[in-house]
């Protein structure tokens, strides 16, 4: 990058990448064998990621941040799960938790130059609802350092499951998110705005409202609504007319209705159901957050979360089998994993190919 620090990452010609642009890797945060997260499931959680992890090592890279004591027993775990171990690197990058979207590095590519970096926008547990995460908020540094990549600091805390980008510029977000005052309570809407044009290369940003029952996270986009190609947005509906996600899901629909393409065009909207709503008695979530749209695009592949839900699931799996022709859908149960009020793509981050 310049030695200039007036010049941004998009004065420089560095943008964020879409998800379906070719990959080098995805990264994971293993989880930690400290702390009180995942009381009496952590066995089944690290057999699920071990299937996840197997499943995206068929396709690209799949790099570990996870402390060095543990990389046996992850091994041994993704021995089981048949993960292709060419292809697995593990990091020395001790995590407080899983959620590598939100706290990870968010990468860049120059398209003038080929060359990646790495942005570090602030964790701070989704306004602080969640401690510790102080070894969470360094993994971009030691990413970024692992790789020999230079690391950018925005100055803003930023989780990566509460944007969503093309390849043409455009940003999706929501107001329950980034402008609440539990992120970055000194910064206008303007401000951040400019943050996001500045340090992801982003021209057009586009606000859906509120997020889905039981999200701690306030509402992200990766819950609501996903690109699936520069001119196809797939967003999620409620059918339950009960539901207290019908309403919010509705107005967010009655927004993106306004969206428009770089040229003027309108995309092309697709509707996706939620799943029947996922109860957890004597669980922290009474109801999950459970929904389809929080896939992870790889190459060659799609991660789909599934609920145990057969014909929602399967309906599910037809439509992101119509919109990613190209792909292979792979469906995996996240019951356990959305407990904790995530699934397959809040638990990864890709890293965009050089070149």
């Amino acid at each position: 990058m310049s030695d200039d620090p007036n010049l941004s990452p998009a004065a420089q010609g560095y943008r964020m990448p879409a998800e379906w642009e070719p990959q080098e890797a995805v990264w994971f945060s293993w989880p930690s064998p400290h702390g009180e997260n995942w009381p009496g499931t952590v066995d089944r959680v690290e057999a699920v990621f071990a299937e996840i992890i197997s499943a995206a090592s068929h396709y690209e890279t799949v790099r570990i941040n996870a402390p060095g004591e543990i990389h046996e027993s992850i091994g041994n775990a993704l021995n089981v799960a048949c993960a292709d171990f060419d292809q697995i690197e593990l990091f020395d990058h001790p995590n407080n938790d899983v959620w590598c979207r939100d706290h990870g590095a968010i990468f860049l590519k120059n398209d003038k130059t080929g060359g990646i970096a790495a942005t570090n926008w602030g964790f701070n547990g989704w306004g602080d609802k969640f401690t510790p995460y102080d070894l969470d908020n360094r993994i971009p540094a030691c990413m970024a350092e692992s790789l020999g990549l230079p690391l950018v600091d925005a100055g803003m805390i930023l989780e990566g499951g509460s944007i969503e980008v093309n390849s043409l510029g455009q940003l999706l977000t929501t107001e329950a998110v980034l402008l609440n005052p539990n992120r970055n309570p000194d910064l206008s809407q303007g401000e951040i705005e400019s943050r996001l044009r500045d340090y992801l290369g982003v021209k057009d940003i586009f606000w859906l409202g509120q997020g889905i029952e039981g999200d701690d996270t306030d509402g992200h986009i990766d819950d609501l609504a996903r690109f699936v190609n520069d001119a196809t947005i797939l967003i999620s509906k409620e059918p339950d007319p009960s539901s207290p996600n019908r309403r919010v899901l509705d107005e967010n629909f009655e927004r993106i209705q306004d969206f428009r393409l770089p040229d003027g065009s309108r995309p092309e909207i697709i509707r996706l159901d939620l799943p029947k709503a996922c109860h957890a008695p004597d669980w922290r979530l009474p109801v999950l957050p459970a929904s389809y749209v929080n896939f992870l695009i790889l190459n060659g592949a799609v991660l789909m979360p599934t609920f145990g839900q057969g014909a929602q699931d399967r309906e599910a799996a037809g439509v992101l089998g119509e919109v990613f022709p190209d792909r292979k859908v792979i469906p995996i149960n996240v019951l356990d994993i959305v407990k904790e009020g995530g699934a397959i793509h809040c638990i990864s981050q890709q890293q965009p190919s050089a070149g």
